[in-house]
């Protein structure tokens, strides 16, 4: 019989979307929630919806932004409520000036958190919601009839498979100690 264990450390992402001027610490901001960054992509443009233009105004970008340290699955939840609370503290008018959607992926898949619970989500804590976009399949994530439009595009693959070989590589060496 299988026994439980403890599940192997994943590699946390932001999906950053913002105007274009994003508040001036927000680097600093993402370290103070996840740790040091080790991989910006390029600023993307987010035209697949105009869901957030009302909120956060036209010509909105997305940047896949990833963190050094490998953590606990666990740690998505807590890390989706500070990111909740960095975008409220770093709102405008009670506007938010960016948005950021925080996950993790491993070798088989990229999970995005989230406070909005529909069909395909799974509740983990404090009222956030796993969300599972994407799995890996035929040498990219393959993402699902939710997964979001600008995800499922496969304009983020490049960045998404830097990120999983980087995280490879992290998991390697992590192994490698012990």
């Amino acid at each position: 019989m299988a026994q439980p264990s403890e599940p192997a450390p994943v590699k946390f992402f932001v999906a950053l979307l913002r105007g274009l001027t994003p508040p001036a610490r927000i680097i600093e901001v993402l370290e103070e929630i996840a740790g040091p960054v080790d991989y910006q992509s390029p600023l993307y443009p987010f035209d697949q919806t105009d869901y957030y233009q009302k909120e956060m105004g036209n010509d909105l970008q997305r940047q896949l932004i990833s963190f050094t340290e490998l953590r606990s699955p666990e740690e998505l939840a807590a890390a989706k409520v500070k990111c909740n609370d960095m975008e409220q503290a770093l709102s405008s008018s009670g506007k938010r000036t960016v948005n950021l959607d925080i996950g993790c992926l491993d070798h088989n898949k990229i999970v995005l958190a989230s406070v909005k619970g529909l069909g395909q989500k799974i509740y983990l804590s404090q009222g956030i919601y796993a969300d599972l976009v994407a799995r890996y399949g035929h040498g990219r994530y393959q993402p699902f009839e939710w997964t979001f439009p600008d995800f499922k595009e496969g304009r983020y693959d490049t960045d998404l498979a830097y990120i999983r070989q980087r995280y490879l590589e992290q998991l390697r060496q992590a192994r490698q100690q012990y």
